[in-house]
């Protein structure tokens, strides 16, 4: 487990201000950050600034630059993502960064659940960062992430698939999350063959910091079987919580080949002729 890649709270509570550093929020729900946050952290919002408002894709290489030099980050910035949601978005922030492989990334371990118990500071005051010089890259979409033609080549390999999603929604009993809305998925289930991790199981509930390496280690590749030489594919319902499994396989088990497939069963579950696994009344049909 790398300390530049998963930072305890003592860390950035001492470097917040360090001039090649920027610490970033990143929440499911925007009023989060408006209602407090880090001294210093900048907002990403995981709708505005990370997606194409069009398509159904994430934003490109200019906008990607853009996004970066109103922020202050540079390329040779250490860029700290954390927030809400035991660090959903902050991972799926992450995870899109290194679409575009910014040198130097990292997750606040905890989020910010774990720095509001530890009675840190908090401000409401909005943060106006330098402009700062970022090149043009090319966003890489071979390396950590899936398309569903992936994920068929995928199932023909009979390769390894993660579905981070509740029980409930890998048995096909529900088409998404409770109080969470259907985001347009037609039909219940997963994909055949996956192995339902729930993204949860990761991180101790009492303050959202990960597992120990030893602990994961025996969740994912003991109890389930999960090999680091494998490929490996994970996904949820839009790709936000299989970030989160996305780094925990790939940065803090030390995976070799891990995607996200942001698709996900949002997708998968309207797809013409796509197979589909359910287990009802505990009966796979």
């Amino acid at each position: 487990m790398s300390e530049e890649v998963l930072l305890s709270t003592d860390w950035v509570d001492k470097h917040k201000q360090d001039s090649d550093v920027v610490i970033v929020e990143s929440n499911e729900d925007p009023l989060v950050y408006r209602a407090g946050h880090i001294p210093g952290a900048i907002e990403i919002d995981w709708v505005k600034d990370l997606n194409d408002p069009i398509r159904r894709d994430y934003l490109d290489a200019e906008s990607f630059s853009r996004l970066c030099s109103r922020c202050g980050i540079s390329r040779e910035t250490l860029v700290v993502f954390y927030g809400d949601r035991n660090n959903w978005w902050a991972c799926y922030a992450f995870w899109v960064f290194s679409l575009f492989e910014h040198p130097r990334l990292a997750l606040m371990d905890g989020g910010k659940l774990l720095w509001e118990r530890q009675g840190r500071t908090l401000t409401k005051e909005k943060p106006s960062p330098p402009l700062r010089d970022y090149p043009l890259v090319p966003r890489n979409d071979r390396d950590n992430r899936a398309f569903r033609d992936d994920v068929f080549a995928h199932l023909k390999q009979q390769g390894s698939l993660v579905d981070v999603r509740t029980p409930d929604e890998f048995s096909g009993r529900l088409l998404h999350m409770p109080e969470y809305p259907n985001e347009g998925a037609t039909r219940g289930g997963h994909i055949p063959g996956a192995k339902n991790i729930p993204w949860a199981k990761a991180i101790r509930s009492e303050d959202a910091r990960f597992l120990s390496p030893a602990e994961l280690q025996k969740l994912y590749c003991e109890e389930q079987g999960l090999s680091p030489l494998e490929t490996q594919i994970a996904y949820c319902r839009i790709g936000e919580r299989s970030s989160h499994t996305w780094f925990v396989l790939k940065h803090l088990l030390g995976f070799s080949n891990v995607k996200n497939y942001d698709g996900s069963w949002t997708e998968w579950g309207n797809l013409v002729g796509a197979p589909i696994a359910r287990e009802m009344s505990g009966v796979t049909e």
